[in-house]
């Protein structure tokens, strides 16, 4: 009896309470909101079924999943809010990132995340290059991470007449993050001094540590002495950052990318023309070279990488076309030698190389003769075709006016951009970037310079190539021409004191508003 009123006394002890108040002050009983007390039963299994977590990996939108996993603090500093309010009055520049990235940023999201590095980095090609894959800069650096030769080699990336590892994106982002974990070990953990030597070399950023140190200043980044495109180079990239974690509080809307693989990497095992395996994956040439942006020239390299990114929805009938057409992806012409012919000159007439040629003839050395027959590799389409490749793409920079007129100049042995450039009275930079290359890029005999000139000096400027007359002086040339005798001695690499000979051959850069030539 004593046992059963023990247990009725505890009963109604746990019922009171269960009817007491709250901290708050309000009654946690079903009475004061007329609401039924939730069953027991009915709480045990909404307990088993509960909501499903929101993940970055699980967002509709690669962005957002980025977006979710940006931890890097960003300061209230007047670069970071510069370089905000940069990209909050420029939202059509985000709309184009996001229209280049769609094809790769998922790709490097994925990479970033399995190596479990800042998803801070992979908002990094878009301050390198704007995410444009064949973005070339004036420091010779190629590719959406923006390598430099002597790095990509350093790393790996390949880079020849067929093929340029700083444009393959799937090596390109692997050397990358690569460089990037390397540089983060080195400043012990601290990111945001990686990524400014990411921008001006690891020794720069060392050195202005060192410097800070032995001042007894501060080396967090924003206090480095640092070149003013470094300065810049990082909080670009924390206000990026800001940016994207808040559109909606900044009021911008970038365009979402499916968070989804939209390509497969496929590797056929065998030099292909870009414009069959164009067709073997039923797209346009255009869109497989925009996908494949390391292939300079109308097909993949002979020696290889071959591997090709294929959207997903052509991968299967890539992979049968291949293999039901094995050994037919190049177009082989026969030739007869004739006299005269070599191999350079049979590889530079059809846009290939003279190991290409060894290659499809099995020879081991130069040696052709007359009457010989050659297979030769050549494009199974018309140049044009290939929109994208080194040769069009360089025609179209050329083509592109900057001045009231355009002229052409042959590369002779010799000379460099600095001094074609001075010449014509025009920067080495602009010389340079008219002819998309790098001002510190070297040049190749007979390679063509385009160069344009506003004509606000009233002259316009030709190449001459005079051959020396008998009486000829220099003094007399330079006074024919309109030039100075000293430029003439310059732009022919002469001595002062040099005669010149009957038959030989000078180049004048000459004024054709002033003389007839």
């Amino acid at each position: 009896m004593r046992v059963t009123y023990s247990w009725v006394l505890a009963l109604l002890l746990a019922g009171c309470q269960l009817t007491q108040p709250t901290d708050s002050g309000e009654n946690a009983s079903s009475a004061t909101n007329n609401t039924p007390a939730v069953d027991q039963t009915e709480s045990s299994q909404h307990n088993a079924n509960p909501q499903p977590v929101e993940t970055p990996q699980s967002q509709e939108d690669v962005w957002q999943r980025i977006a979710m996993q940006l931890e890097m603090p960003i300061p209230d500093h007047k670069a970071v809010n510069y370089y905000r309010s940069w990209y909050l009055k420029h939202p059509n520049h985000l709309k184009t990132v996001s229209k280049r990235a769609e094809p790769f940023l998922y790709l490097i999201t994925e990479e970033i995340e399995e190596r479990g590095l800042p998803l801070e980095l992979a908002l990094l090609p878009v301050v390198e290059s704007s995410f444009d894959a064949f973005a070339y800069s004036h420091g010779s650096a190629a590719g959406l991470w923006q390598f430099i030769p002597s790095t990509g080699k350093m790393f790996g990336l390949e880079q020849n007449f067929w093929y340029d590892g700083r444009r393959d994106v799937s090596k390109s982002t692997d050397a990358a993050l690569t460089y990037l974990t390397n540089l983060n070990k080195r400043f012990d953990g601290e990111w945001t001094h990686a990524i400014a030597a990411y921008n001006s070399g690891g020794g720069r950023v060392s050195r202005a540590i060192r410097k800070n140190n032995g001042l007894g200043k501060p080396i967090d980044f924003f206090s480095l002495d640092l070149p003013k495109e470094t300065s810049g180079y990082v909080p670009k990239l924390l206000a990026l950052a800001d940016v994207i974690a808040n559109q909606e509080k900044y009021g911008i809307k970038i365009p979402p990318i499916a968070n989804k693989p939209v390509v497969t990497l496929v590797d056929p095992k065998e030099q292909l023309d870009l414009a069959i395996a164009a067709q073997y994956a039923g797209i346009s040439v255009k869109q497989l070279q925009s996908l494949n942006p390391a292939y300079n020239q109308w097909s993949t390299a002979p020696s290889g990488p071959h591997q090709l990114l294929i959207p997903n929805h052509s991968v299967d009938k890539f992979k049968v076309e291949v293999e039901k057409n094995r050994g037919k992806g190049l177009k082989l012409v026969r030739y007869k030698v004739k006299s005269g012919d070599s191999l350079s000159v049979l590889a530079k007439r059809n846009n290939t190389t003279t190991k290409v040629i060894q290659k499809a003839n099995g020879l081991n050395g130069h040696n052709i003769r007359a009457g010989q027959y050659l297979l030769i590799p050549v494009s199974a389409k018309e140049e044009q075709t290939y929109e994208l490749s080194a040769t069009n793409r360089l025609a179209k920079t050329q083509s592109k006016s900057r001045g009231k007129y355009k002229l052409t100049h042959t590369v002779s042995s010799g000379e460099s951009l600095w001094s074609i450039a001075k010449a014509n009275k025009v920067s080495h930079q602009s010389l340079a970037k008219w002819n998309g290359m790098g001002p510190r890029d070297t040049l190749r005999q007979g390679q063509k310079l385009v160069i344009w000139k506003d004509n606000t000096d009233g002259g316009i400027i030709r190449t001459v190539f005079y051959k020396v007359r008998s009486g000829d002086t220099i003094s007399g040339i330079a006074n024919k021409f309109k030039v100075k005798s000293q430029d003439i001695v310059k732009w022919n690499g002469l001595s002062k004191a040099t005669f010149i000979k009957p038959g030989q051959q000078l180049k004048l850069y000459v004024d054709v508003t002033k003389v007839s030539v």
